[in-house]
Formats: structure tokens, sequence, C-alpha cells
């Protein structure tokens, strides 16, 4: 008996098929499972990137660290405040037992005669939102017209910060008391009072 080779009759390329099984699998999936994909836009434009949504979970368990801790350091220099008559000059001056840097955040205090600024900066090479808080001195008018009392704001960038900043300017302002009104900066959104 001889061996007969047999020939396709098919349109498409040798090798093709599993390229194309692939592609159109990739595709079923992006429909099927929208969540499982990060969507975000660039100039106007939508872009899809097929990477698992549990790495933006991962970072938002990276961000909550931020919140939490600048959260915390705005409730201690209130408290150091009710005390001291004066904010806390560095976060050991808080009685917190926060490190001023973990694996994902850099941790600093600012403070002025009338406010205490607490800042969390990604560190290098971590694309994640910046956190600010801000602890202001304000008349307590409610009070007697002499009285002093504090608020406190907590702000997160709009954005996560870039990998690569090709401007030192690209840091969001930090919050302001105006008007009467304690307010986030410039690209900025408030979490809370």
């Amino acid at each position: 008996m001889s061996q007969q080779k047999s020939k396709s009759n098919s349109i498409l390329p040798k090798g093709c098929g599993c390229s194309l099984l692939i592609f159109i699998g990739v595709i079923g999936a992006i429909m099927l499972f929208p969540g499982l994909f990060l969507t975000f836009g660039i100039k106007d434009k939508q872009v899809e990137i097929f990477v698992p949504s549990f790495l933006s979970m991962a970072n938002k368990a990276r961000q909550s660290e931020a919140k939490q801790y600048v959260a915390s350091m705005n409730k201690g220099q209130q408290a150091y405040f009710a005390e001291n008559s004066t904010f806390g000059n560095s976060i050991s001056d808080l009685g917190l037992g926060i490190k001023t840097e973990t694996n994902n955040y850099k941790y600093s205090i600012r403070v002025t005669q009338r406010a205490a600024f607490s800042y969390s900066l990604p560190n290098k090479n971590q694309a994640l939102k910046s956190y600010f808080g801000s602890v202001f001195l304000v008349p307590a008018q409610e009070l007697d017209r002499n009285a002093m009392t504090t608020v406190s704001i907590l702000c997160e960038t709009n954005e996560d910060r870039p990998l690569i900043r090709f401007k030192p300017t690209d840091e969001p302002a930090e919050p302001i008391y105006q008007n009467g009104e304690v307010i986030c900066g410039k690209g900025t959104t408030e979490l809370t009072r």
C-alpha cells in the first residue's frame, strides 16, 4: 500500500489555526468578563490592557495603607495640638508608631504656625496614588470669638503617580484653607474631613 499525502484546501496559511483560536478566545474573554481587564484612556482614546484586575486590586490594597497612615497622622496632629498648643514637627512626635517609609510609600510632615501637612508619596517605580492630609488651626466662632479649633482633610491624587515624571511640577497641590473652608489642592479629590 502506498501512502498518500493529503493536501488541505484551507485558505489560511499553515499554522494559523492555533493563533486564530487564541485570538478568538481573548476577544470572547473580554466580552464575557470585562472586569478581568484594565481599561484606561490615552489622549481621549480608550485602550484595553490584558492584565488581570487582581493587579489593580493589589494597588488598592497598597493605597489603603497610605490612606490609613495619613488619616492617622491627621488625628495625631489634632491630638498633639490639643495637648501642646502646637503641631508636631515629626511623625515620631505624634506617637503613632508609623514608619516614615514602607515598601510602597514615603511619609513626611511639614508644619507651619497654622497648619500641619502630611504626605504619602509612592516610592520610585510604584505607579500608585499620592495622599495628602492637612490639619488647619481655624477660628471656633460658635464657641468664642477668640477660640481656635482644628479641622482636617484627606485628599487623594486624581491619577496614579507616573513611573516617569517629565517635570518636577507634576506633584499635585496640597490642601488649603480658604474663605473659611478647607479644600483639596489642584489635581486632588477630597476623601474625608
